[in-house]
This record gives structure tokens, sequence and C-alpha cells, in this order.
């Protein structure tokens, strides 16, 4: 028990963050896109300053804190999910918050203080949502991981 519960609350917000960033590489882009450059631009511009708020952070910050502390919890009551869920923290702090912070995030910056958001669009939306999906894949791979640790436990 003192196991299975952070290992579920780290199976949860693994998937959450994944959907988040699912949801931004299946429609949300190309939806953007659809409204033409400057209203993309501009949209997504204010994405991402609402983005920094708790309902999201709590949830992508919570995705790495929560299974590194249930991995902790898990060698420390020598509990055999515990691999898994090392794997999968290891997962999400490379392919999920190590791609935020080195890619993603300096692209959201210099959409941010692009005067030209037209033309800041077009030089973001590729590499942004390529960037993205490896978030996204990232993110579901960590969530398997997690899973597994609570499974084959």
């Amino acid at each position: 028990m003192v196991f299975t519960v952070p290992a579920v609350a780290s199976v949860l917000l693994l998937g959450l963050a994944a959907g988040v960033f699912h949801a931004f590489s299946s429609f949300v882009m190309s939806g953007l896109g659809r409204a033409g450059d400057l209203p993309a631009g501009e949209a997504m511009t204010g994405i991402n300053e609402t983005a920094v708020r708790p309902a999201f952070m709590s949830v992508f910050f919570g995705a790495l804190l929560v299974p590194a502390l249930t991995t902790v919890v898990g060698f420390v009551s020598g509990d055999d999910g515990a691999g898994w869920l090392l794997a999968a923290t290891l997962v999400y702090l490379a392919g999920t918050f190590g791609v935020t912070v080195a890619r993603n995030v300096p692209l959201n910056d210099r959409l941010l203080a692009a005067s030209d958001k037209a033309a800041a669009w077009r030089d973001y939306r590729g590499p942004w949502t390529a960037w993205n999906h490896v978030r996204t894949i990232a993110g579901a791979v960590a969530t398997v991981l997690a899973a597994l640790g609570l499974v084959l436990r």
C-alpha cells in the first residue's frame, strides 16, 4: 500500500501530462494553423502565457516529482515495481521535461518576443510540433512504464 498509492498517482500524472502533449500534437497545432499565421501566432502566445499556471504546472512538475519520490519509496520498501518507476521517471525527465526546457520553451520565448507574430509562427510551428511529438511519445512511454511497475510487482 505504501508503494501502490503513489504509484497510481504517478500513472495518473504521467498520463495527464502525456495527454496534454498529445492534444497539441494531434489537433491543437493544426487547428491553430488553420486560423492563419497572425492569429495562430497570437493565440499560441496566449496559450504559452496561460500554461504557466497551477492547473498545468502541477501536472507537469508532478509527473516528474511523484514518480521520482515513488521510486525512492519503492526501493526503500523493497517493492519490485521500483525499477519500472525509475525507468518511467528517467524517460519523463529526458524526453518530456528535458525537451520542454531545452527545445520548446526557447521556441516559446522567441515567439513571445517576436514583433511579427505571423512570420514567427511560420518559423515556430514545425520545430515546436516536432519536439512536441517527442514529448508526447516520451510521456506515453513513461506512463506505460509506471503502469508496468504496478502490474509486474
